[in-house]
């Protein structure tokens, strides 16, 4: 199985950001779960949400999880399947059967950040973020009860790495420097062609 590296956790942690960037640094291909979601519905999550509620959003990303990890697209030069990073959605690890197909795809990373941290990034809504919206109860308060309801799934990941006093680059070098250890990665620029 080519080596994939999926990166989960909590939302404003930087899994999108830092997805791109990594699969720069590699050279391989780009899969952002969320991105796939919302092409197919053609519309953003939170719309997704407002129209057919959390369990269509969650079937929509159970599918493009299943698609994502059962691809078998080869490098056209060594023939190998070709790695991705994957960025994952919040919640997406939460359920087993998303987890299973993801553990089996490549190495899955946690990147976190404190709850204080996360409710600052989250002060310019740029996105709307369905999750939280939906609540009288303050932001920071629901963070911690959302991160509380999901810490066993998170605590699944490889590795956790927190990206609260880290930049991008940082975070990167974090998660290569984790992998380096023990995952050999093989980084071949074909990979990054689609």
């Amino acid at each position: 199985m080519a080596p994939s590296i999926i990166l989960t956790g909590f939302m404003a942690t930087g899994k999108s950001t830092v997805a791109r960037q990594l699969a720069r640094r590699l050279r391989w291909r780009l899969i952002d779960c969320d991105a796939e979601i919302t092409a197919r519905a053609g519309k953003p999550i939170h719309q997704i949400f407002r129209d057919g509620g959390e369990a269509y959003f969650r079937r929509l990303e159970r599918e493009v999880i299943a698609e994502v990890t059962s691809d078998r697209k080869r490098c056209p030069q060594c023939g190998h399947l070709r790695p991705a990073v994957i960025a994952t959605g919040g919640g997406a690890i939460v359920d087993l059967v998303n987890y299973a197909a993801l553990r089996d795809r490549g190495v899955i990373i946690c990147l976190s950040a404190r709850p204080d941290v996360i409710a600052r990034r989250l002060a310019n809504p740029v996105k709307v973020r369905p999750m939280l919206s939906d609540s009288s109860t303050p932001l920071k308060q629901r963070i911690v009860e959302l991160m509380a309801n999901r810490r066993d799934a998170y605590a699944r990941a490889t590795f956790d790495i927190d990206t609260s006093d880290r930049t991008v680059e940082q975070v990167v070098d974090a998660i290569l420097g984790s992998l380096a250890s023990s995952v050999p990665l093989i980084v071949n620029s074909a990979a990054a062609d689609e």
